[in-house]
Order: C-alpha cells, then structure tokens, then sequence
C-alpha cells in the first residue's frame, strides 16, 4: 500500500471501494490523460460494472478531480510536516527542504501527482475551477519560503517568477528522474547553486 493509500486508509467498504477507483483511475490517467480515460476500462480494471462508479462518483469530472486533489494534497501535507521540523531554521534552509520533500513526495506518491501534472492542462474548466483554491493553498505555502528567502513580501512578482521556475524544475521531473541513474540529494544541490550565491 502507497503511503497515499494508507494516509486515506478507509473505514468501511464502500470506503475501501472508493479509495481503489481513485488509485487506478490515478494510475490511467497518469498513463494515457484524462480524455483517453475510459470508465469503462476503469469499472473493469477495478472489478465493477461501470454503472457502479456512478455510486462512488457522480461523473468522470468529479472523480478527476479528487483524484488531482489528492495529488497536490499528499505533496503540500508532505512538505508542511516536514517543515515543522524546522521552523527556526533560516530562509534558505527551509526553502530548500520544501523542495527536497516536494521532490520526494512527487517521486514516490507518482500516481496522483503525476495525474494532477499532466492533466491540468487538458481537463475541462469546471474541474479547473474545482481545483483552483487547492492549488492557491499550495501556492501561498511557497510564496511565503520564497518571499522569506528573497526577503520580500509574498506577492512580489520575483517570488511568483521563482515559483514557477522551481516548481517547474521539480514538477517535471516526472519525465526524466530515473533512481537507479539520479539522486533526488544532487539534483536539489544542483537547483540549490542556481537559486544561491
């Protein structure tokens, strides 16, 4: 069991039933996009009838958009207990230890994350919008370190900028990393002289 899967452990079966349709339909979507995901192929890869889906979401949008919101929550609750551990440490530590558990997370948690990566850009605008207040959570957790960091407020258009760099250098990962070949140690250390004097 993933450490996703066991933080959402269920309660019952219908519980348990719907937390399995959430990790396949996070495995397709990782795989071959919203669009080309198939409820029907999902119903079977679970061992249901796809009318039987409809009990546990109302449509296609709503289950891609838990399964999205799982993606940016196990990776913002990852870095936020992490960073409990060091709450007196100065800026650029605790910058850097976001990025590390960010990384992590996203490497090990690649299903539901990857899932909210790679289809964001093609899922329809309500779950978009579904969306949207999750991600500015996220969001605003890094503004902060980055405004700590760079020594100005959270929305100065430098800690948006590096944001979106460092985010997108982590994010797409997921295309390249490859653990037997890449340590997750030395590619923060690398981002690390990037963004250090």
């Amino acid at each position: 069991m993933s450490e996703t899967q066991h933080k959402l452990r269920p309660k019952s079966k219908a519980a348990e039933a719907r937390l399995e349709i959430l990790a396949i339909a996070a495995g397709m979507m990782r795989q071959v996009g919203y669009s080309d995901m198939s409820l029907r192929d999902l119903a079977a890869e679970v061992g249901m009838k796809a009318g039987s889906l409809y009990y546990h979401f109302p449509s296609k949008d709503a289950l891609a958009v838990e399964v999205m919101k799982v993606g940016v929550e196990v990776v913002q609750n990852a870095v936020r207990s992490e960073l409990t551990e060091y709450s007196d440490a100065d800026a650029q530590t605790r910058l850097i230890v976001a990025m590390r558990t960010h990384l992590e997370t996203l490497l090990s948690e690649s299903d539901f994350s990857s899932a909210h990566i790679r289809c964001y850009p093609f899922v329809p605008e309500t779950v978009r919008a579904e969306l949207a207040e999750v991600r500015r959570a996220y969001d605003r957790d890094w503004n902060e370190l980055i405004g700590a960091f760079l020594d100005v407020p959270p929305e100065d258009i430098r800690v948006r900028h590096l944001r979106h760099a460092l985010l997108g250098a982590l994010n797409w990962s997921l295309e390249w990393f490859d653990p037997k070949r890449d340590s997750v140690i030395d590619y923060i250390a690398s981002l690390e002289r990037l963004i250090t004097k």
